[in-house]
């Protein structure tokens, strides 16, 4: 600044200067995130269907503490439309392939049909979304934490640590994701497959694909001011990590897991439908979709309900995802 523009500074009446509020914080972006009309609509369907999948969950549990058994849902009293999902009826009282109330055969009693079992297909729909939902939400929740560990470290330190997490990061990259998960999960269940060796094989999958995005962040980050003061004034690099670098990193790290909740979703379906995933009878959509397929041209709906499912839960994340790259973004701000 030259002595003319200081003198002008000094000279200025600080009444003048307009009142700057407060532009960031999660109140700022989800104000902009409701501005939007399709992001509005996508965090409406992420808000609905987590309700479903907090709803199924504390469900099941309640009836595991209250009834010790899971053989009966303890909201299934106060609800009766909630029948039990994976009860199979006694022989002569169960309705296998009864079709939807809108077909002209169809009843009221099952909205949306029943399967080869006489299970009612909307009860195991909704209870669907707590596997599917839970699984896509927790492996990218693991994929996120161990990205940000690597990515943040060697984006951090460089040199040597750098290279040699990367290269490793990169190694793992290099291997397409279903078969790395496939082969996971085969080891580490010993053939025996169980959705919580999927969870396990999908985090371990898309770690490298974090660890990228937040090195790539904390390369610039870390040549600000603030980080080389708080490292001259004697604070220690993991405290250094831990509150200024990755909070000030985690922007775009953040959005892009919202917008791959629905990709973990679509690929926990993909390796149930296999069969790695939740396995029978737990209600789960890419495990209705496989059990749907052999009888897809005689009843179509069953493989339609789970579909139309998985379909707006990944829309939902995504235009959500979408809305909050945009409200995160400073370059947009009002």
């Amino acid at each position: 600044m030259s002595i003319g523009e200081s003198q002008l500074e000094g000279d200025r009446d600080p009444g003048d200067e307009p009142e700057v509020g407060p532009s960031r914080g999660w109140r700022h972006t989800l104000r902009r995130v409701r501005r939007d009309a399709t992001a509005r609509w996508g965090m409406y369907v992420v808000a609905f269907v987590l309700l479903i999948t907090l709803y199924t969950a504390v469900d099941s549990n309640l009836s595991r503490l209250t009834l010790g058994m899971v053989s009966d849902y303890a909201f299934a009293e106060a609800l009766p439309i909630f029948d039990h999902p994976t009860q199979i009826p006694p022989p002569g009282e169960g309705s296998p392939h009864e079709p939807p109330a809108f077909h002209a055969s169809g009843s009221l009693e099952y909205p949306l049909g029943t399967d080869g079992a006489g299970r009612d297909y909307f009860t195991r729909v909704v209870y669907g979304a707590q596997v599917s939902v839970t699984v896509g939400i927790v492996s990218t929740g693991l994929a996120l934490i161990g990205g940000t560990i690597v990515g943040s470290v060697a984006g951090f330190y460089g040199g040597r640590i750098d290279d040699a997490l990367m290269r490793a990061v990169e190694t793992l990259y290099a291997i397409p994701p279903l078969i790395l998960i496939i082969v996971f999960t085969e080891f580490a269940s010993a053939g025996q497959a169980d959705i919580q060796y999927a969870i396990a094989g999908i985090g371990l999958a898309f770690i490298p694909v974090f660890a990228r995005i937040i090195r790539s962040e904390v390369l610039s980050v870390r040549e600000m001011d603030y980080i080389e003061a708080a490292r001259a004034a004697g604070v220690k690099d993991r405290t250094v990590i831990r509150r200024h670098v990755v909070p000030n990193s985690f922007a775009p790290v953040l959005v892009y897991a919202t917008l791959q909740i629905g990709v973990m979703i679509l690929l926990v379906a993909g390796l149930s439908f296999l069969g790695y995933g939740a396995q029978p009878p737990t209600p789960d959509w890419g495990q209705m979709l496989s059990d749907s397929h052999d009888e897809m041209h005689g009843n179509v709906w069953l493989s339609i309900w789970p579909g139309l499912a998985i379909m707006i839960t990944i829309m939902g994340f995504n235009l959500f995802g979408d809305g909050l790259q945009d409200a995160l973004d400073p370059r947009l701000d009002d």
